[in-house]
């Protein structure tokens, strides 16, 4: 089966993508795989395959590869006497602005590609903190009490200390803080308005239980990851998360009670169901005594939450055969042509 990994992007996120692609390419090679570079200026290179290292963009070796225009059904690489079309199922792997936030997903819905990822619809649910606050609330899924500040005009905060403060459209917690007391706040506050005009506050729950659930809905039915429980100190940091976009090692499965891991599948599908077909997106939740909240959703989780299934390929491969269809508006002139008959013309 042809794949072509989409990564890059002009995001905050830019070099975990490429840090995802590189994982991805050892865990699919059983595919005829295929690379396409977004760089910071929106420019797609076509990347071999044997410098698909960290290297190659570091350094700017991409530049002397193959440029790529999108075209309808794919990408186009032109020479001088020739063109050649780059065609099949792509897998959006851009993580943060572009990739997560409906730009890509637009591009590709308007040239008719078949792809992997979350849709438009999906994307502006899951990209922004804000408004997946939102889609809890409209599909009954519980999440902690918020307060959404502005870089503009902010007051005070209500939430008690300590609070944890997150860019509102932003991942990997790239200007995320703990404020543990009211001396803390304004450089919190400095921290994450530094990447996003919007922040979102939210309770800072200590000790707290967290699980990771990924998924996907093929032929019909939905196909679930195993549940982990990540690891962590206080939270997962920048440097923690960069690492975990590398992993291909399998997660353990967390130990806990078939009641638990029920709803947690129950709280997956109110997420997923008619809004993210067509991605594997992976869930992470709290647990506060017996309750599940949804603390985040990842629409293209890094590198793909391949640690979390037990045949990563086969699951591309069932995703990929069963991408939902855009039904396209026929256009054939019947009004315009009624009203030439009309006049006579």
């Amino acid at each position: 089966m042809k794949l072509t990994i989409l990564f890059g992007g002009a995001s905050f996120e830019h070099e975990i993508s490429i840090v995802s692609a590189i994982t991805l390419k050892g865990k699919l090679s059983g595919f005829d795989l295929s690379f396409i570079f977004c760089d910071q200026d929106h420019t797609f290179y076509l990347i071999e395959l044997a410098k698909m290292k960290a290297t190659t963009f570091s350094k700017g070796e991409y530049k002397k590869m193959h440029k790529l225009s999108i075209s309808k059904g794919g990408f186009t690489e032109k020479s001088m006497f020739s063109s050649k079309e780059h065609t099949g199922v792509f897998l959006n792997l851009i993580h943060g602005a572009d990739g997560e936030d409906g730009s890509i997903a637009a591009l590709f819905d308007f040239y008719a590609i078949k792809y992997i990822g979350p849709r438009i619809d999906a994307s502006v649910f899951s990209y922004d903190k804000r408004y997946t606050k939102w889609l809890c609330n409209a599909r009954g899924i519980k999440s902690l009490k918020h307060e959404e500040l502005s870089s503009i005009e902010h007051d005070n905060i209500k939430i008690p200390y300590p609070v944890i403060i997150k860019p509102a459209r932003l991942g990997s917690s790239i200007g995320v803080s703990i404020v543990k007391e009211e001396g803390e706040l304004d450089y919190g506050l400095d921290s994450a308005f530094e990447f996003d005009s919007s922040v979102i506050v939210e309770p800072f729950l200590e000790g707290v239980k967290e699980y990771n659930l990924a998924g996907f809905m093929a032929n019909g039915e939905i196909h679930f990851s195993i549940v982990e429980e990540p690891h962590k100190e206080e939270f997962l940091d920048f440097e923690k998360k960069y690492m975990d976009f590398s992993r291909s090692e399998r997660a353990l499965k967390a130990d806990i009670s078939d009641e638990l891991e029920s709803k947690l599948k129950k709280n997956f599908v109110k997420v997923y169901k008619n809004l993210f077909e067509g991605a594997l997106i992976r869930c992470d939740f709290f647990v506060v005594d017996g309750e599940v909240y949804l603390n985040e959703i990842n629409p293209i989780p890094g590198s793909m939450a391949n640690y979390l299934f037990e045949d990563f390929k086969v699951s591309i491969e069932l995703l990929a055969n069963s991408l939902p269809h855009t039904k396209r508006a026929k256009v054939n002139y019947d009004y315009i042509h009624s009203i030439s008959k009309a006049k006579g013309k």
